[in-house]
């Protein structure tokens, strides 16, 4: 029965025991709680809000990318067509008439000539000294 009996209390200086108190209701306390909850989102946050920033980049470009390769793609179908157009009798045929002046036989060629460059030509130098620039001036404005 002796060890029952009711022990009466130790007296200390109390500086254990205000460490033990302060530490004790700092981590008892939900405001401790809370503040190191934010600390571990925050924590795990930043590194996922990098990363997505980073995919975004990335998707942006890999869609820039497929946008110039349909076009290039694109580009390549409507040289390929010209290609196989040039390699054609129609194109041969039609590269002769123009450049080589060649036809076909049976048909008439007939040029027509550009006028204005006839009238250029007729006008000599003495007509144009000639007029004065107020009358060039007036045909330049009122006269075409």
């Amino acid at each position: 029965m002796a060890s029952n009996k009711i022990r009466p209390r130790m007296f200390s200086t109390g500086q254990q025991d205000n460490h033990h108190n302060f530490f004790y209701q700092l981590i008892s306390s939900q405001r401790f709680f809370a503040i190191i909850g934010l600390v571990l989102l925050f924590i795990i946050i930043l590194p996922l809000a990098r990363t997505y920033s980073q995919r975004r980049l990335v998707e942006q470009e890999i869609s820039d990318i497929q946008k110039e390769i349909a076009q290039f793609e694109k580009d390549n179908q409507e040289l390929k067509e010209m290609l196989n157009y040039l390699k054609s009798d129609q194109s041969l045929e039609s590269q002769a008439r123009i450049n080589l002046n060649l036809k076909k036989p049976g048909e008439t060629v007939i040029v027509i000539e550009n006028q204005e460059n006839k009238k250029n030509q007729d006008s000599t130098p003495e007509e144009k000294i000639k007029t004065s620039n107020l009358k060039k001036w007036f045909d330049y404005f009122f006269v075409r």
